[in-house]
């Protein structure tokens, strides 16, 4: 199963209480595609950079958690974007982001982007996510609508995750179109009730799943936090209840737990639980992704 993710990885400046600060990576689809990696799946991950010394470090750094690093472009007039992020004491993250002159937003409008999006026509399975949409130039947002459209007609599926950061967009009616846009072209949908809430003004998780399978998405995951996640079938809590040490990357690791099991064949409420288990020894270490240890689900 080839699977390929589309948006922004970024230099991640992270600390808890009085700690000095670490340099590290992050970014919603960033920490999904390693998350998949590190499954074992076939990742390339679709995103620029540029060719400064932090580039040449992204780059060998997501090589190294098994990522293909093939099509990530260059764009030597622009650098990667930087975020710093803390965390409370109830494991609650804030963040600060410097992206709005980051390679990335040049990732399907730099001169190599048709050849990059030849090579993701085949993929078993694309992911790109709402902040994905956001930080694309207009033409970028365009062609990539018009990959997914590509992917589901050759036999693939494509995913899409709702993150919402009102910060990336003008105003919130750009942000809704960007999101109904990529909900009409995907397979598995995957909102969280937060953010819906926040865009669109839907407070019920019953009523995001509605909206969404009204746009046209085929399956529909509505992300819930500590209360799991409601599916067609119903409510799928989390195993066990936990008081989480940090909870950056909980949803992006959901995705990457739940997408595997999806694409084993695995029944939705069945893979959701993997989503949970996965997304659980997430929160429960620092950073949106944690060193893998002997507790690390597979």
């Amino acid at each position: 199963m080839r699977i390929v993710v589309v948006g922004e990885g970024m230099i991640e400046l992270s600390r808890a209480g009085a700690q000095d600060w670490r340099l590290g990576h992050g970014g919603d689809t960033l920490n999904t595609a390693i998350h998949l990696a590190r499954m074992g799946r076939d990742v390339r991950y679709v995103t620029a950079l540029g060719e400064d010394p932090f580039s040449a470090t992204l780059r060998h750094d997501w090589a190294g958690e098994g990522i293909d690093t093939s099509l990530i472009q260059s764009d030597p007039t622009r650098m990667p974007g930087l975020y710093a992020i803390t965390t409370d004491a109830a494991g609650e993250r804030s963040f600060a982001y410097w992206r709005g002159q980051s390679a990335a937003r040049r990732t399907l409008s730099l001169p190599g982007s048709d050849a990059v999006l030849a090579e993701v026509e085949g993929a078993d399975l694309l992911l790109f996510s709402l902040i994905t949409m956001a930080i694309l130039e207009p033409e970028g947002q365009d062609r990539l609508i018009a990959l997914a459209e590509r992917v589901r007609a050759r036999g693939g599926r494509v995913a899409f995750d709702g993150n919402y950061r009102p910060r990336l967009f003008p105003d919130q009616p750009t942000a809704q179109a960007a999101c109904r846009r990529a909900v009409a072209v995907c397979d598995i949908g995957l909102p969280t009730l937060e953010d819906e809430t926040m865009l669109e003004g839907t407070r019920s998780a019953e009523g995001v799943q509605a909206r969404w399978q009204g746009l046209g998405a085929r399956e529909v995951v509505v992300k819930l936090g500590a209360e799991g996640c409601l599916l067609a079938s119903g409510l799928v809590p989390p195993p066990e209840r936990l008081s989480p040490r940090d909870t950056s990357g909980a949803g992006d690791a959901f995705n990457a737990g739940y997408l595997a099991a999806r694409l084993d064949g695995l029944a939705p409420a069945e893979a959701a639980l993997c989503g949970h288990r996965l997304a659980g020894w997430t929160v429960m270490r620092p950073g949106a992704i944690p060193p893998r240890d002997a507790d690390m689900p597979g």
